[in-house]
């Protein structure tokens, strides 16, 4: 009986490292609005991206943008126009969040009607 119980607490030790491990890629106050915005409308630019999000900045954006791009989450596409101009979009192993990034706006949604009842 006592290795049943060792084997189910290895296993959750497993399970809360991966909660962390996908917190650590996705905490802050920016990277799911901007994962959001990726979501819903497939390819942004910059200042798109800007516009969407109230309350943050270029510099932010920018920094979050690189976060999400090391983590293989982001594609980053520079064109050759003139001005230059730069896309952003959701890599394959990016849009795998889009389930979640569903399943919070369902949540969000009905808390809200909860909390405020609208």
């Amino acid at each position: 009986m006592e290795c049943r119980t060792k084997d189910f607490q290895q296993e959750h030790k497993k399970e809360m490292r991966a909660v962390q491990d996908a917190m650590d890629v996705l905490s802050g106050k920016w990277k799911i609005p901007i994962i959001s915005s990726l979501c819903y409308y497939n390819q942004r630019r910059f200042s798109d991206i800007l516009n969407d999000i109230d309350g943050i900045s270029n510099r932010m954006l920018s920094k979050e943008l690189k976060e999400l791009e090391i983590n293989l989450l982001v594609k980053r596409t520079v064109l050759d126009t003139q001005p230059v101009s730069v896309h952003y979009q959701l890599t394959d192993h990016g849009l795998t969040l889009r389930t979640i990034i569903d399943n919070l706006t369902a949540w969000g949604v009905a808390h809200r009607r909860k909390i405020v009842g609208k």
